[in-house]
Protein backbone atom coordinates (compact mmCIF):
# COMPACT_ATOMS: atom_id res chain seq x y z
CA UNK A 1 0.00 0.00 0.00
CA UNK A 2 2.59 2.57 0.99
CA UNK A 3 4.34 1.57 -2.62
CA UNK A 4 1.33 2.37 -4.37
CA UNK A 5 0.72 5.73 -2.57
CA UNK A 6 4.29 6.81 -3.55
CA UNK A 7 3.18 5.86 -6.79
CA UNK A 8 0.26 7.67 -6.81
CA UNK A 9 2.05 10.59 -5.67
CA UNK A 10 4.36 11.02 -7.96
CA UNK A 11 1.61 10.59 -10.33
CA UNK A 12 -0.87 13.11 -9.43
CA UNK A 13 1.41 15.21 -6.61
CA UNK A 14 1.36 15.57 -2.92
CA UNK A 15 -2.26 15.33 -1.15
CA UNK A 16 -2.75 17.99 2.17
CA UNK A 17 -4.82 14.90 3.85
CA UNK A 18 -5.28 11.17 3.11
CA UNK A 19 -8.77 9.74 4.48
CA UNK A 20 -8.96 5.95 5.41
CA UNK A 21 -10.81 3.55 7.32
CA UNK A 22 -8.81 1.67 10.08
CA UNK A 23 -8.07 -1.22 8.04
CA UNK A 24 -4.71 -3.68 9.14
CA UNK A 25 -3.12 -2.15 5.05
CA UNK A 26 -3.85 1.15 6.24
CA UNK A 27 -2.12 0.93 10.39
CA UNK A 28 0.31 -0.73 9.03
CA UNK A 29 3.94 0.27 10.05
CA UNK A 30 5.29 0.46 6.63
CA UNK A 31 2.08 2.99 6.45
CA UNK A 32 2.94 4.78 9.37
CA UNK A 33 6.92 5.20 8.78
CA UNK A 34 5.73 6.46 5.37
CA UNK A 35 3.41 9.06 6.79
CA UNK A 36 5.51 10.43 8.96
CA UNK A 37 8.86 10.43 6.39
CA UNK A 38 6.23 12.50 3.83
CA UNK A 39 4.54 15.23 6.23
CA UNK A 40 0.93 14.26 4.52
CA UNK A 41 -1.70 14.11 6.88
CA UNK A 42 -3.59 11.23 7.67
CA UNK A 43 -7.18 10.95 9.22
CA UNK A 44 -8.72 8.10 10.07
CA UNK A 45 -12.48 7.23 9.90
CA UNK A 46 -14.15 6.80 12.98
CA UNK A 47 -14.44 2.18 13.81
CA UNK A 48 -17.85 1.65 12.11
CA UNK A 49 -18.50 4.80 10.18
CA UNK A 50 -18.07 4.62 6.86
CA UNK A 51 -20.34 7.33 6.18
CA UNK A 52 -17.47 9.64 7.22
CA UNK A 53 -16.27 8.20 4.08
CA UNK A 54 -18.58 8.48 1.91
CA UNK A 55 -17.16 8.78 -1.65
CA UNK A 56 -15.09 5.31 -0.95
CA UNK A 57 -17.52 3.55 -0.22
CA UNK A 58 -20.18 4.63 -3.02
CA UNK A 59 -17.11 3.49 -4.94
CA UNK A 60 -16.77 0.23 -3.11
CA UNK A 61 -20.15 -0.63 -3.99
CA UNK A 62 -20.02 0.02 -7.07
CA UNK A 63 -16.93 -1.90 -7.97
CA UNK A 64 -17.89 -5.15 -6.04
CA UNK A 65 -21.57 -5.16 -7.72
CA UNK A 66 -20.89 -4.29 -11.21
CA UNK A 67 -17.63 -5.99 -11.51
CA UNK A 68 -16.36 -8.21 -8.48
CA UNK A 69 -19.71 -9.66 -8.23
CA UNK A 70 -20.37 -10.69 -12.14
CA UNK A 71 -16.78 -12.05 -12.40
CA UNK A 72 -15.08 -15.03 -11.14
CA UNK A 73 -11.41 -15.33 -11.60
CA UNK A 74 -9.25 -18.10 -12.22
CA UNK A 75 -6.58 -16.16 -11.57
CA UNK A 76 -4.26 -12.96 -10.07
CA UNK A 77 -3.83 -12.20 -13.90
CA UNK A 78 -6.99 -12.23 -14.90
CA UNK A 79 -8.65 -10.49 -12.01
CA UNK A 80 -5.87 -7.81 -12.55
CA UNK A 81 -6.59 -7.37 -16.53
CA UNK A 82 -10.96 -7.37 -15.40
CA UNK A 83 -10.33 -4.93 -12.87
CA UNK A 84 -8.23 -2.57 -15.23
CA UNK A 85 -11.20 -2.96 -17.83
CA UNK A 86 -13.49 -1.89 -15.39
CA UNK A 87 -11.70 1.10 -14.25
CA UNK A 88 -10.96 2.45 -17.46
CA UNK A 89 -14.42 2.14 -18.16
CA UNK A 90 -15.25 4.04 -15.05
CA UNK A 91 -12.99 6.90 -15.75
CA UNK A 92 -12.69 7.30 -19.33
CA UNK A 93 -16.00 6.35 -20.83
CA UNK A 94 -19.18 6.18 -18.09
CA UNK A 95 -20.33 9.59 -17.81
CA UNK A 96 -21.48 10.43 -14.69
CA UNK A 97 -24.04 12.47 -13.30
CA UNK A 98 -22.15 14.74 -10.70
CA UNK A 99 -19.78 15.75 -13.55
CA UNK A 100 -22.81 17.01 -15.70
CA UNK A 101 -22.97 13.89 -17.91
CA UNK A 102 -19.18 14.04 -18.26
CA UNK A 103 -16.64 11.41 -17.51
CA UNK A 104 -13.92 11.79 -15.11
CA UNK A 105 -11.03 12.16 -17.38
CA UNK A 106 -12.82 15.04 -19.05
CA UNK A 107 -13.38 16.96 -16.02
CA UNK A 108 -9.43 16.28 -15.32
CA UNK A 109 -8.14 17.25 -18.65
CA UNK A 110 -10.94 20.52 -18.35
CA UNK A 111 -11.13 21.64 -14.61
CA UNK A 112 -13.60 23.84 -15.73
CA UNK A 113 -16.22 21.42 -17.12
CA UNK A 114 -16.11 20.07 -13.09
CA UNK A 115 -18.50 23.41 -12.92
CA UNK A 116 -20.80 22.90 -14.96
CA UNK A 117 -23.05 20.45 -12.65
CA UNK A 118 -26.73 19.94 -13.54
CA UNK A 119 -26.59 21.45 -17.55
CA UNK A 120 -30.30 20.78 -17.69
CA UNK A 121 -30.87 23.36 -14.88
CA UNK A 122 -33.41 22.77 -12.37
CA UNK A 123 -34.90 26.51 -11.88
CA UNK A 124 -38.43 26.90 -13.99
CA UNK A 125 -36.63 29.93 -15.42
CA UNK A 126 -33.50 31.74 -16.09
CA UNK A 127 -31.59 33.37 -13.54
CA UNK A 128 -31.37 36.92 -13.92
CA UNK A 129 -28.48 38.20 -14.93
CA UNK A 130 -26.26 39.13 -11.92
CA UNK A 131 -25.69 43.34 -11.20
CA UNK A 132 -22.60 45.32 -11.51
CA UNK A 133 -21.48 46.71 -8.96
CA UNK A 134 -19.03 50.08 -9.62
CA UNK A 135 -16.82 50.91 -6.82
CA UNK A 136 -15.16 54.00 -6.80
CA UNK A 137 -11.86 54.84 -5.76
Amino acid sequence: MARELDALIARHGRPATIVSDNGTEMTSRAMLERTNRTGVDWHYIAPGKPQQNGFVESFNGKLRDECLNEEVFASLAEARAVIERSRLDYNHVRPHPAHGGLTPEAVRLNPAAGRLRNLEGSAARPLPPARQINYQP
